[in-house]
């Protein structure tokens, strides 16, 4: 079935794009397609025509004719280059007031490039960050939208109807903020869910190497998890994982996977930017450096035999209570990732003038997105309760339940150590945890040593202003 008016267009039918494009379709809007190889196309409408009303065009000009006006044209193909390609191609056919949507994974400072050069066009550029994989893109992903309000007033109503609902029925969607806000957000949430990610892989270790669990143990110990609070897709899925048996080997799947992880880059970006904004991001600095860690395997082969403990696997009853000291370690790490992605986006907003509804943000991560969890209804409700909370652990709950944790928290990253076990997102949480309740840091010291070296000069306690030591044999002060 077809009609001769889309409401929508989709360019990019690879996966995400043709799963969005079906998304829209099944929710009552009829989506013009468009593809660089017209045969994409239609295989989509012969594949899954049935489920809406699709207008398939082959080139760029019936592609922007089969749009009502305002043009809402999706743009879903690899960020950079061919990104800016599409982008060329479509923006001289469209008209004051259109629109061109990016859902991919974009650089934010690309995005905000594109929005001030589209918006000098008189077109209005949707920087939008799309959560939730190639399920989450036909079922209901979580958006993350930036752009110009009068764009979001034209094209919010359709993402509400087609992302993912929380339980409490509100859509996981909002107008993050101007240019490249959306993804930015989009850029700190995968770099969550890479700390989130690594988090769980040290758990799973821990309990392995040091708890003596089987996959299938550990698997079980997992679910029983996702009762509590640490209700999650990520730990959900982690169960399916570790159940798994190979079929070919009979052996547990995780056993035949080699232990080289992957990434994409936005978790590098997260990081890299951080350090640009000043803002300490160390959970997802350490995740992201282990999965690099991890793929240098000349270098980890030429070391496997330095000196160091092994693991010894504890008893029956000493491990049911380690996994219980596991449990709490992998909760207060957890929060400790959030807090520190959080903060990050607080900084990004005040550096390009955002002003991004941190319990918004929280509220469209609560379903359809990777790190979707339970404990995300706490998070909207402690930034709604106060938008200007310096950190996650200022709220008094969070606060709490990480004092709590604290002592088992600590023993898991002692046993680490003593056997040998690396958990670099655990211990950098700690440290980090330690490093915001202690009276003073080291950091005195350095600046001490900055001056001595080069000059930079130094604060004092008990006086305003900054001051340089001549260090030489009287070691006299100057005020800068």
């Amino acid at each position: 079935m077809s009609s001769t008016s889309a409401q929508i267009g989709v360019t990019g039918l690879a996966v995400m794009g043709r799963n969005l494009a079906r998304n829209f379709a099944r929710n009552g809007y009829t989506v013009a397609l468009h593809n660089r190889t017209a045969a994409r196309t239609h295989a989509l409408v012969q594949e899954f025509g049935d489920e809406g009303d699709f207008i398939p065009t082959e080139t760029a000009k019936e592609f922007v004719a089969a749009l009502e006006r305002p043009r809402r044209l999706v743009v879903m193909v690899k960020a950079g280059e061919p990104t800016d390609a599409v982008i060329e191609e479509f923006a001289p056919l469209l008209e004051e007031g259109d629109m061109i949507v990016d859902g991919g994974n974009a650089h934010f400072a690309d995005t905000r490039r594109r929005e001030r050069e589209l918006r000098e066009q008189g077109l209005h550029f949707v920087g939008t960050g799309v959560s939730g994989g190639e399920e989450g893109a036909l079922l209901g992903p979580s958006i993350m939208p930036g752009g110009s309000e009068e764009s979001y007033a034209a094209l919010g109503p359709m993402l509400e109807r087609i992302s993912a609902k929380a339980e409490d029925g509100a859509p996981c969607v909002t107008h993050v903020g101007p240019d490249g806000a959306g993804h930015f957000v989009k850029m700190v949430h995968n770099g969550i869910e890479y700390a989130d990610m690594q988090l769980i892989a040290e758990a799973y270790q821990l309990l392995r190497d040091v708890g003596g669990y089987s996959p299938a143990q550990i698997a079980d110990i997992f679910r029983t998890w996702n009762t509590g609070r640490l209700d999650s897709y990520l730990i959900e899925i982690t169960a399916e994982v570790l159940s798994h048996v190979d079929a070919e080997t009979g052996k547990p799947f995780v056993d035949v996977v080699q232990d080289q992880a992957e990434q994409k880059g936005t978790g590098r970006w997260t990081v890299q930017i951080a350090l640009d904004l000043g803002v300490p991001v160390s959970g997802i600095a350490e995740a992201v450096f282990a999965r690099s860690l991890s793929g240098h395997t000349e270098l980890r082969a030429a070391s496997r035999d330095l000196p160091g403990p092994a693991a010894k696997p504890l008893g029956e009853a000493e491990a049911r209570a380690f996994a219980d000291q596991v449990e709490q370690a992998l909760y207060a790490s957890k929060i400790v990732s959030y807090t520190q992605g959080f903060h990050k986006i607080v900084a990004g907003s005040a550096e390009y003038g955002w002003d991004i509804d941190l319990g918004a943000v929280a509220s469209i991560w609560r379903g359809g997105c990777i790190i979707r969890a339970a404990f995300l209804d706490r998070i909207r409700a402690a930034y709604d309760a106060r938008p200007d909370l310096p950190s996650l652990l200022s709220d008094a709950t969070f606060a709490q339940e990480i004092g709590a944790a604290q002592d088992d928290w600590r023993a898991v990253v002692v046993a680490a150590t003593r056997q040998g076990v690396p958990t670099p997102g655990f211990s950098a949480a700690l440290a980090y945890y330690d490093a915001l309740r202690a009276d003073r840091l080291p950091a005195a010291l350095t600046q001490g040593q900055r001056d001595f070296f080069g000059a930079h000069t130094y604060r004092r306690t008990d006086r305003e202003g900054s001051f340089h030591t001549l260090w030489g044999g009287d070691r006299s002060e100057v005020r800068s």
